[in-house]
């Protein structure tokens, strides 16, 4: 793995004394036949509403509302998961990229070299991505310009969005995505397992190291702390069977997920990395199919972007996870055309 201490990046977020975190976990699992799939968990105090958005290729957009933002013309169409209808989370691009955005509370977008380059809102960044990049290298030489500034709204109750990301694309090149005072830090290599939230990613990876040493088969740590579920998802991803099969693939993966998510209801008075799991993403790259899976719901349900009109002047399509109590397998009769969201700059 090759650590690339890109320029510093820009953003204007102002870091309150009450910051909190999800504790979010992302796992690649690597199966036969070229089966890559990306789960990752989504981990908070509160329900946070989240839809699930498709975008044809084609589309002029920005990224803010300032005077002077970033703007462009999607290449890519793409699903995206966006949470309060508002800012998007994560998803996937026609092209299998990935890109996951995990809670990471040490971040720090801004410094004093970084704030006249042109805007870009937290709310559009991983969409940004999404529809300008094919794959992992073209989404590092896309940050690498390093001609944006981030900043983003808080929510919840005045909670920033500090993060860090993975990318991930179909040939499971990878990158973990940091921001240090204003300088943003790329971790690329191949077929990265495992994210989760602070320490940083280098500091992850040697504790991870530790518990490699000590061998997992009959000791592994087993709190909710990100460093603990980052150990645990590594060694359960490299212990578990490979498969080429996609329903086999997506029920190993979202086991793995299941044994590092956070008890639904249960918090840990005082720590605000950790939150009881809301719901469960997967991404099959190989097959183009994103399943959601809602902790209250009895099933798992999934779209298959192969099947969605992407083309240029297609209309935005949604699924309303709110009505999704009952939604199991393909929902893509689910989707209705609909106006773009409205980003939280």
């Amino acid at each position: 793995m090759k650590l690339s201490a890109l320029l510093p990046l820009a953003a204007a977020v102002i870091l309150g004394s009450g910051l909190k975190a999800e504790a979010c976990s992302r796992v690649l699992y690597v199966g036969n036949d070229s089966l890559r799939i990306v789960g990752r968990s989504l981990d908070w105090k509160t329900p946070i509403p989240t839809n699930l958005y498709v975008y044809p290729r084609g589309m002029a957009k920005e990224g803010n509302s300032i005077p002077g933002s970033v703007k462009w013309i999607s290449k890519y169409g793409a699903i995206y998961a966006v949470s309060y209808d508002g800012g998007v989370t994560e998803g996937m691009n026609e092209k299998g990229l990935v890109v996951n955005g995990l809670f990471c509370k040490g971040t720090v977008y801004v410094n004093d070299s970084t704030m006249s380059r042109p805007p870009m809102s937290l709310a559009m960044f991983p969409a940004w991505i999404l529809d300008m990049c094919a794959d992992t290298p073209e989404a590092v030489a896309l940050l690498s310009k390093h001609d944006f500034n981030i900043s983003g709204a808080t929510f919840d109750g005045g909670t920033v969005s500090a993060l860090h990301w993975g990318i991930t694309d179909a040939r499971g090149r990878s990158a973990i995505v940091e921001f240090d005072h204003g300088t943003i830090r790329i971790y690329e290599g191949q077929d990265i397992p495992v994210l989760t939230n602070d320490p940083t990613y280098p500091q992850m990876t040697a504790i991870n190291d530790y518990w490699v040493k000590k061998g997992g088969t009959h000791t592994l740590p087993g709190t909710v702390s990100s460093p603990d579920r980052f150990v645990r998802a590594s060694f359960f991803d490299q212990n578990v069977e490979k498969t080429g099969e996609a329903d086999l693939g997506f029920s190993i993966v979202r086991s793995i997920l299941m044994n590092v998510s956070v008890p639904y209801t249960y918090t840990v008075k005082g720590e605000g990395n950790v939150s009881s799991t809301q719901w469960r993403s997967f991404a099959n790259i190989r097959d183009l199919r994103y399943y959601f899976d809602v902790v209250t719901n009895p099933g798992a349900f999934y779209i298959d972007l192969n099947k969605c009109d992407l083309r240029k002047g297609a209309p935005v399509m949604k699924v309303d996870v709110s009505k999704s109590t009952g939604y199991v397998g393909e929902v893509n009769r689910h989707l209705f055309k609909t106006a773009p969201f409205t980003p939280m700059y």
